[in-house]
């Protein structure tokens, strides 16, 4: 692979690790998978590329079809201003697959690295994807989901002397957002510290990378901790580092301190609005965990103008819009993604998670069944047990319990629905424990509304009504706002007779009524958000 990486293609301009592309000055809206197929198309020069090989390079180690490749492709010509019936950059050959329609010429001039500074508009991007709690994820309840906004890899600022080649690798295998690349990012981030323990671009990519190592790729449970302590230290170094900010916010969200986390990425934002964009998205998933829809709605409104760089953004804003209430644009958007990106994890869960909670089972069902060929998210799994428990299939419910729990295997959430669903008779002892394992971990901090919420099917499993009741108000009190799930989940069938479920379930309902009422009177709001949508009563 060349160390310079600059193409010209006919009038555009294409640095492939900056990712970005040019158009007489002007950046063209060509990122994520859109910029991969681009980027695999430049570096094999005008050749024809199977679907094979484009798959392998784009998209591997998913699996896809024929289809996903046509549809990638037809986006990005569309993002090209290219016309398929007459091609000036990319043409398909039938039956084999996709070539440049002419010979991409490399630039021998090496770019300029800018120091990073707010305002800059260079298009740089940045290297944090959606993070997972530690202790229990009850993100079908919540959709706390890891819809969280994946950032590109920051291009670095000024590299000096022998870690700069590292750390622009580095930071390239980031941004791809692979597990195996994720680690080919921490060993040369590693190397970088080796070289210059003191270069604070590379601790923060380090932080970032360790951060998505267990909250993201199931690997090294301590890797949190120390992300944190990377980030904190470039803190103390200099306050005013908005990155710094940011990473910490990272590593105490993958850690589930949400509000330790939100802190971080507020103050983030503050330090550098222009750049940290993402901040306030990854600070709107966090509102809305705490159950303030309408904060969470307009922050990601107000960052809607970087979609491109926000890779989960449409899914938040859908799952907000699904909290309020607008059900019908919520769904739209989440079939949206389904369709167009089969290799997502998130949109993979995000659809047939919508129809369950509709009711739609049946279709729920088919979307499970259609997704789980694809590239799987362990929620997806537990999504899969929640439909066969409707069946009253116990035994398939359990080994997809099992599928979630192989995948998070230190979460505590996929074990307890092993334990509650077990074939022999629940271990009271288990459960003790395990309820007191949950109620420390809300003490040392991890007040969320996904702790509460299994703690309350824990008690409930230990036959505590009252308890299970008692962790429902309070997974209410610190955010929870989803009243469909606890109307069509089958892990509360035992509280249906209780009529504090169906005031909980009220509650809910003033609580998002009180937040849709606020989005429909703000200023803020774009006319077309909701210009299909219906609220639900």
């Amino acid at each position: 692979m060349p160390d310079d990486r600059r193409y010209c293609l006919d009038d555009l301009r294409i640095d492939i690790d900056r990712q970005t592309v040019e158009r007489d000055g002007s950046r063209l809206d060509v990122g994520g998978l859109s910029f991969r197929l681009l980027a695999a198309l430049i570096e094999r020069g005008d050749r024809v590329l199977s679907f094979d090989e484009l798959i392998e390079a784009v998209w591997a180690p998913a699996i896809v079809g024929e289809e996903t490749v046509t549809q990638r492709v037809k986006l990005l010509r569309q993002a090209l201003g290219d016309d398929g019936r007459r091609p000036r950059y990319i043409r398909s050959v039938r039956g084999q697959g996709y070539q440049l329609c002419t010979q991409p010429r490399q630039l021998e001039e090496q770019p300029d690295v800018a120091p990073e500074d707010a305002s800059s508009d260079n298009g740089r991007t940045r290297g944090r994807i959606v993070v997972l709690g530690v202790v229990v994820l009850l993100i079908v309840a919540t959709g706390w989901w890891q819809f969280r906004p994946a950032e590109l890899s920051e291009l670095p600022s000024t590299v000096p002397g022998v870690a700069g080649d590292e750390l622009q690798r580095a930071r390239y295998y980031a941004r791809i957002g692979q597990d195996a690349n994720n680690e080919r990012a921490i060993s040369l981030y590693e190397t970088v510290l080796a070289k210059d323990p003191s270069n604070v671009d590379g601790a923060l990519g380090l932080s970032r990378a360790l951060s998505a190592r267990m909250c993201l790729y199931n690997r090294g449970t301590g890797s949190a901790a120390r992300a944190e302590a990377l980030a904190s230290n470039a803190i103390a170094q200099d306050a005013g580092n908005s990155q710094a900010h940011d990473a910490l916010g990272y590593a105490y969200d993958c850690r589930g301190l949400i509000d330790s986390a939100l802190v971080e990425y507020e103050r983030a934002y503050v330090l550098d609005p222009a750049a940290r964009f993402a901040s306030k998205a990854s600070a709107a998933y966090l509102y809305s965990v705490k159950g303030r829809l309408a904060d969470a709605l307009k922050a990601n409104v107000e960052v809607s103008g970087k979609r491109s760089e926000l890779r989960f953004l449409d899914i938040q804003i859908a799952r907000n819009l699904e909290l309020l209430g607008f059900v019908s644009a919520a769904e739209q958007r989440f079939e949206r993604s389904f369709g167009l990106y089969p290799d997502n994890v998130y949109s993979n869960v995000a659809w047939p998670r919508s129809l369950f909670l509709q009711g739609r089972l049946a279709e729920a069902e088919a979307a499970v069944a259609l997704a789980l060929k694809r590239p799987a998210h362990p929620e997806l799994h537990v999504l899969d047990g929640e439909l066969a428990l409707l069946r009253g299939d116990r035994q398939r419910a359990r080994e997809a319990f099992a599928r979630a729990h192989a995948m998070r295997p230190y979460t505590s959430w996929p074990d307890t629905l092993l334990h509650l669903h077990a074939e022999a008779p629940i271990d009271s002892a288990w459960i003790a424990n395990q309820i007191g394992a949950v109620s420390k971990a809300i003490k040392d901090g991890e007040v969320a509304p996904e702790m509460y919420i299994e703690l309350a099917l824990l008690e409930l499993g230990g036959g505590h009504h009252a308890a299970a009741l008692d962790a429902l108000d309070a997974a209410i009190d610190v955010g929870f706002r989803d009243r469909a799930y606890l109307q069509v989940s089958p892990f509360f069938q035992g509280l249906t007779s209780e009529p504090r479920l169906a005031a909980a379930i009220d509650r809910i309902g003033q609580l998002v009524a009180g937040e849709r009422a606020a989005v429909l009177a703000a200023d803020w709001l774009p006319a077309d958000l909701l210009s299909t949508a219906k609220a639900t009563p």
